[in-house]
């Protein structure tokens, strides 16, 4: 069993151990086994500790069988006493977002009744999964608002974080938020008198000194709630990108930060109204070009005129232009429009022309990986723009 010094001693970045066990691991690396080590290995959704041990950057932390394992970059001599640093502002930052998750936590089974069943941190943003009463999976904005307030409220404070093994006797009557998942050598953390919990992981000694914490999102996920957040630096740094993305925004269109939304908002509506001019417009144009369209469209031996081609319009206005171009006796549309490297077609064709357009765009879209499909007079479908080039040339063939 390793004796786990950051139990008692969070805020001890530097020790000394003696080295039991050294075995080769992966990617050239070692794991090495100590009697004494104040790295913290991944567990309860904390991860690990990285620093330097005995000369040698360690890399991973594992914990089995109550044994410390140590991931390292060269082998040390079994026997020998090695100095470990703790890379400090990592395991700080670690100690502020575990902190916060049992603040939220709290706040969250107080005011609403979650319980919370796991904890995520990443380098980036921290998560936990809560169970919430009647399987609710998100929660309102102002009751968000709320838990912000009163996890920030107690951080204000600095209401005091204690960690200790309390005796079977003293355990049996503690108000613990959940029932811890362990039976023996249970840990205990308190934040100020409103949460307690059971908990192995590292954390600050007060509340203060977890600076901010800020609920970034709830949304549902796997049949809970998840909530992501951020505290401590990664919270002031958001404030920070929030701060100088607002300030700009405003100034470019000659807003202040209070008024931005709004602003925004009204150019929102000026723009809607904007394209649905402009698509106006482009929908009077394009129609008003159907008897040119016609006029310089292919005649094919049997007098049918085919007109394949692309055209700038959405689906709507693909299907209507079809439909009036093929209003009139002797017209094949094959029509397309292009998005993105994808085409979507509209293939039509007049009354009397003996030609199933539903068979032509299918046949032609499933070699190249589009599809389609629909009456022999109307077909819609999707692909690859070679779709349109291939699907003339088979309407052409029987012809010649």
């Amino acid at each position: 069993m390793t004796e786990r010094l950051y139990y008692d001693q969070a805020y001890l970045t530097e020790f000394e151990g003696t080295v039991l066990a050294c075995t080769p691991g992966q990617n050239g690396c070692f794991n090495v086994l100590l009697d004494r080590s104040a790295f913290y290995p991944t567990s309860g959704g904390q991860p690990y500790d990285t620093g330097m041990l005995g000369g040698q950057r360690v890399v991973d932390v594992t914990v089995q069988n109550d044994e410390v394992w140590h991931t390292v970059t060269g082998p040390l001599a079994v026997g020998e006493s090695v100095r470990g640093t703790i890379d400090w502002a990592r395991r700080f930052d670690h100690m502020q977002q575990h902190a916060a998750d049992h603040m939220i936590a709290g706040t969250l089974h107080r005011l609403l009744g979650g319980v919370t069943i796991g904890l995520h941190i990443s380098e980036e943003i921290s998560t936990i999964d809560v169970a919430m009463p009647e399987g609710l999976t998100r929660i309102t904005d102002e009751e968000i608002r709320r838990i912000e307030w009163e996890v920030n409220e107690r951080i204000q404070r600095d209401v005091p974080i204690r960690c200790w093994f309390p005796d079977e006797e003293e355990l049996n009557v503690l108000p613990l938020r959940k029932k811890p998942t362990v039976s023996e050598h249970v840990r205990i953390v308190a934040i100020g008198d409103d949460e307690m919990v059971a908990c192995g992981g590292t954390h600050p000694s007060t509340a203060g000194q977890i600076g901010l914490v800020k609920i970034v999102s709830v949304a549902p996920a796997r049949g809970k709630m998840r909530v992501a957040f951020l505290a401590g630096q990664r919270a002031l740094k958001d404030y920070f990108r929030c701060f100088e993305a607002a300030h700009s925004a405003a100034g470019l269109i000659s807003s202040n930060v209070n008024g931005l939304a709004a602003a925004v908002e009204a150019m929102q509506e000026k723009l809607r109204t904007a394209e649905f001019e402009l698509m106006k417009w482009k929908k009077e144009q394009l129609l008003s070009q159907t008897e040119q369209m016609i006029e310089e469209a292919e005649v094919l031996p049997d007098g049918t005129r085919l007109i394949a081609r692309f055209v700038d319009a959405d689906a709507g206005l693909l299907k209507e232009l079809a439909s009036k171009l093929i209003a009139g006796s002797g017209v094949i549309a094959l029509l397309g429009t292009e998005n993105g490297g994808q085409a979507a077609y509209v293939f039509a064709r007049s009354a009397g022309i003996d030609r199933d357009m539903g068979a032509l765009l299918r046949d032609t879209a499933r070699p190249l990986g589009g599809k389609g499909g629909g009456r022999p007079d109307f077909a819609q479908g999707g692909g690859s723009p070679r779709i349109l080039a291939e699907a003339a040339a088979a309407y052409r063939k029987p012809l010649q």
